[in-house]
């Protein structure tokens, strides 16, 4: 089990650098199909999120690809939301949790194939990306998916890049970048609602921890090097073929 553990982290975390995901929700039905009891699957994740998105996100930061103003407003919703969805899940059974974080990941990954258009270019001054979107989207945004990722156990990136592309208007890079940032906080109270509860396994949460953090340095530096279009193509193809074949095996 550890040396799957091991394999899923490396796996994992050059994903969750690449698409700016803290890799948690990856993660979770990949370990529990080698094994792992579902809400120890869901939980033991989380803590190695923490380290692994913010050295990712320091390779976005370096190019100026992440929306510091988005981070500071979706945290004052993201972290309370956060407690709520994870404090849930002392009622909620594991199973259900698992696929239906499987069914997710495959509804934003064909979202995105569906309206996937040539992104524009963080540099270019003239885009239309507003950089002062509204508090009351961010918030909505944010809160939204710090109560679900609570709840299901990660820290909510495989949602906010999505969101951030598609309700924010973001880049996809930036989009990338923003969201390993806020879900390297938003991990932190969902871990220790996770630890109070009893649902980390700490040597599964270090085999997986080893081998994600230095692989997601090494995705974020290949996604930044790539094209906008090309890395929004990838990433809708990698979540739809990844959650679907999931979801079949589980049945």
């Amino acid at each position: 089990m550890f040396v799957g553990a091991v394999l899923i982290g490396v796996g994992v975390g050059f994903l969750s650098g690449a698409f700016g995901k803290g890799g948690s929700a990856l993660a979770t039905p990949l370990l529990h199909l080698v094994g792992v009891a579902p809400i120890v699957a869901i939980a033991s994740p989380l803590p190695a999120t923490i380290p692994s998105s913010l050295v990712a996100s320091r390779a976005y930061a370096r190019t100026n690809n992440i929306d510091h103003r988005v981070v500071r407003v979706g945290l004052t919703i993201g972290l309370p939301a956060t407690i709520v969805g994870a404090l849930l899940t002392r009622w909620v059974p594991g199973a259900p949790l698992v696929i239906f974080t499987d069914i997710v990941i495959l509804a934003f990954g064909v979202r995105i194939l569906l309206t996937q258009r040539a992104p524009v270019d963080v540099d270019d001054t003239s885009v239309a990306y507003d950089t002062r979107a509204t508090a009351a989207r961010v918030l909505a945004v944010v809160g939204i998916v710090g109560f679900v990722s609570g709840l299901l156990g990660n820290s909510g990136g495989f949602l906010l890049a999505p969101l951030f592309i598609s309700v924010l208007g973001m880049p996809v890079h930036r989009a990338f970048g923003t969201s390993l940032m806020l879900a390297s906080v938003l991990a932190v109270p969902g871990t220790l609602v996770h630890w109070w509860l009893g649902h980390i396994d700490w040597a599964l949460t270090f085999a997986f921890g080893f081998a994600a953090v230095p692989a997601a340095v090494a995705g974020a530096h290949v996604a930044i090097r790539a094209k906008d279009r090309s890395l929004t193509l990838a990433y809708g193809v990698g979540l739809s073929t990844l959650a679907g074949g999931l979801l079949a095996l589980s049945h």
